[in-house]
């Protein structure tokens, strides 16, 4: 089950007030690319237009969160060129209207373990967060910023795959305060490394794993699902 959403960034407060835009939404499903004389027409599941904020994304999103909780395996990801609002989309900026899907997933996530506490079910959730550039596999949850270990990913014989010697940390989705600090170490780490390599945000994938899992003893029910939130390098052709 794969959909594709189109998300169309507004002009930011530094660009040119006069820019005309090449890429507008003609309806809820389409959008419209105008180069010159030349006009074409996309088809998407939903395209979002540039007056489109953060909640209006999720909304659209959340179900396949749910599915995820339902024991699933769920990858949603960003895709597009450097400077489209990629990262904008997953992380946002703060704890309000600005926030992306991955805190919002994780808030939605914290009101399920809720409910299925009033339910007899335990609910348990861990995370990772790693960077890929250049081929090579960066782990953003490691404790010290210079005790980098050198990854592989490997598959099991049950065909699951793996990294190796990747940070893995138990979270409470109810814990704001936890879950901030959390991603706030991610990003410190991404930085370091955008400061270390030529333009590295540009052009590196980072992956943000949660693995969840629900169990009901009395019920002798076990649930376990997956949600990737995956922020994909710059979709431009680098020479």
């Amino acid at each position: 089950n794969v959909r594709v959403f189109a998300r169309i960034r507004p002009f930011l407060p530094n660009e040119n007030d006069n820019n005309v835009p090449f890429v507008t939404p003609s309806g809820e499903t389409t959008l419209q690319v105008v180069r010159g004389r030349q006009e074409n027409s996309f088809q998407f599941d939903r395209v979002f237009a540039p007056s489109a904020g953060q909640e209006a994304v999720f909304d659209e999103v959340s179900e396949f969160v749910q599915s995820a909780l339902d024991g699933y395996n769920v990858c949603l990801f960003s895709y597009g060129q450097t400077g489209s609002g990629k990262t904008h989309t997953m992380q946002g900026a703060g704890s309000g209207v600005m926030r992306g899907l991955i805190p919002r997933s994780i808030e939605q996530i914290g009101l399920h373990k809720k409910r299925l506490g009033l339910e007899g079910w335990e609910f348990t959730m861990d995370a990772s967060f790693l960077e890929i550039y250049n081929e090579a596999i960066r782990d953003l949850l490691r404790d010290a910023k210079s005790n980098e270990s050198k990854h592989d990913i490997k598959v099991d014989s049950n065909g699951r795959r793996t990294v190796t010697n990747l940070t893995v940390k138990q979270i409470d989705p109810t814990d704001a305060e936890c879950c901030d600090d959390l991603l706030s170490l991610a990003a410190k780490r991404r930085s370091t490394a955008s400061t270390d390599m030529n333009a590295v945000s540009s052009r590196s994938h980072s992956v943000f794993t949660l693995n969840m899992t629900a169990k009901h003893l009395e019920k002798n029910k076990l649930i376990r699902g997956t949600l990737n939130l995956v922020d994909l390098a710059g979709s431009e052709r680098l020479d």
